[in-house]
């Protein structure tokens, strides 16, 4: 299965919903290309939900600390949220966990943009 990508609003906030593997190759692009059109098109509040990801590698969480650092470049902020088992353990070796925002639950991640 690769990465399903769907975007809502929930006020100012855009929220990036994320459903399957964030892997090298196509998905990973797709990622990429969807994180660099949404800073391009002036959105400055992004939560990237976690909770559908099973599975993320290097090329993955490269594309989340780029758009993290890009988006915070134009003034910004990207922030995470339910980051759960391999995903988690993974941005928490990598002290992701400690440098991007990240949060439990979607009401304390949405709070947090205010």
């Amino acid at each position: 299965m690769g990465l399903q990508i769907s975007s809502r609003k929930s006020g100012d906030v855009l929220v990036l919903d994320l459903q399957g593997r964030a892997t090298i190759g196509r998905a990973n692009e797709e990622l990429s290309t969807q994180l660099r059109s949404l800073i391009d098109s002036g959105n400055r509040k992004i939560l990237v939900n976690l909770s559908g990801v099973s599975q993320i590698d290097s090329s993955g969480i490269s594309t989340i600390v780029r758009s993290f650092v890009t988006i915070r470049r134009h003034g910004g902020i990207l922030k995470l949220v339910h980051a759960t088992g391999h995903v988690y353990e993974v941005l928490e070796l990598t002290l992701l966990i400690q440098t991007i925002p990240s949060f439990n639950d979607e009401p304390s991640a949405l709070a947090s943009f205010t």
